[in-house]
């Protein structure tokens, strides 16, 4: 098997057995208020949850403390790290408290603001583990360039994009190619300002909505991505095969099958699994593996109680 890590020198290998890696997610970081109810309700209705949790939430937040989680089970001593905008306001214990817990760092892009953070409100339907979102994302909480530390990147391995801080994301990428760490971005759909990205990136994995500006088919998107010289390259389906394109190497691989209780973030988590695993694995078998911990994770209620089951077996 190739060690993905030798395109890589200079990060801390660790051992196969006690590995020791730290990743940078950057981007929104919510407060997530999670319902599980028999359905949505209709205008003017109210209804009852029969369950419900309270977590920090955000595509590259959900990533970190699943890297976190994943790595602290392999006894891996340090941490992964979320950029993002959290600031001061009370609502933010909710989402400091919720991170240490799981071992994430908050590295605050604005950590002055009084602002509330940004909050979403999430319906999981019981009988078919569907989710509806309402939220405001960080469109409200965008953070200047200047907020970046030079000193950021030491001790970091890899780093994720979700392209919700844009502009500090782009300086993100250019400085981890500076230093040849592998770069990944969540393209869970196109965000204007991935196009300054998406040259610095060596993991572009993408869902079926990212659609890049002309690109009307998922070969199209797969074109536009190699005619950047992205190397590797994915296109997740849900509950369906993953393509893929690594190299000349184009296929699919089958994900797990599963009765889903709830798919929120089902993404998220895969893209924090690939993160860890790509460090000691190929892509394609960190994507299986990717896609393993995801359909776990959708067989539990809300983004963190699949990680509380200390019976899961996980490679």
């Amino acid at each position: 098997m190739t060690n993905p890590k030798s395109a890589f020198p200079g990060r801390s290998q660790g051992t196969r057995q006690n590995p020791k890696y730290h990743g940078l997610f950057v981007g929104l970081v919510t407060l997530d208020l999670i319902y599980l109810a028999d359905n949505p309700p209709s205008n003017n209705q109210k209804i009852v949850a029969s369950d419900y949790t309270v977590a920090a939430g955000g595509p590259a937040t959900n990533a970190a403390v699943t890297f976190s989680y994943l790595n602290r089970r392999d006894a891996i001593t340090l941490v992964s790290t979320v950029m993002g905008v959290v600031g001061s306001h009370p609502m933010t214990q909710l989402i400091k408290g919720d991170l240490i817990k799981y071992g994430v760092v908050i590295a605050d892009l604005n950590d002055s603001t009084t602002q509330p953070p940004p909050v979403s409100s999430i319906i999981v339907t019981q009988t078919t583990g569907e989710r509806a979102v309402i939220s405001i994302n960080a469109v409200k909480t965008q953070a200047s360039r200047e907020a970046i530390t030079p000193e950021i990147l030491e001790n970091i391995d890899i780093v994720l994009i979700d392209g919700h801080q844009m502009s500090v994301g782009s300086v993100i990428a250019q400085m981890a190619k500076a230093k040849n760490i592998p770069v990944v971005i969540d393209g869970g759909s196109w965000k204007p300002g991935f196009e300054q990205i998406l040259p610095f990136v060596d993991y572009a994995i993408c869902s079926a909505n990212f659609s890049p500006p002309g690109c009307q088919s998922e070969s199209e998107v797969l074109a536009y991505l190699k005619d950047i010289h992205i190397p590797h390259i994915a296109i997740t389906h849900g509950d369906k095969p993953i393509q893929y394109l690594t190299g000349s190497t184009y296929g699919y691989l089958d994900v797990p099958n599963v009765q889903a209780v709830d798919t929120l973030g089902a993404g998220d988590v895969f893209h924090g699994a690939f993160c860890h695993y790509i460090l000691q694995e190929n892509f394609t078998t960190a994507l299986s593996l990717s896609a393993q911990i995801a359909s776990l994770s959708c067989q539990y209620f809300g983004t963190r109680r699949w990680m509380d089951n200390k019976e899961i077996k996980i490679k």
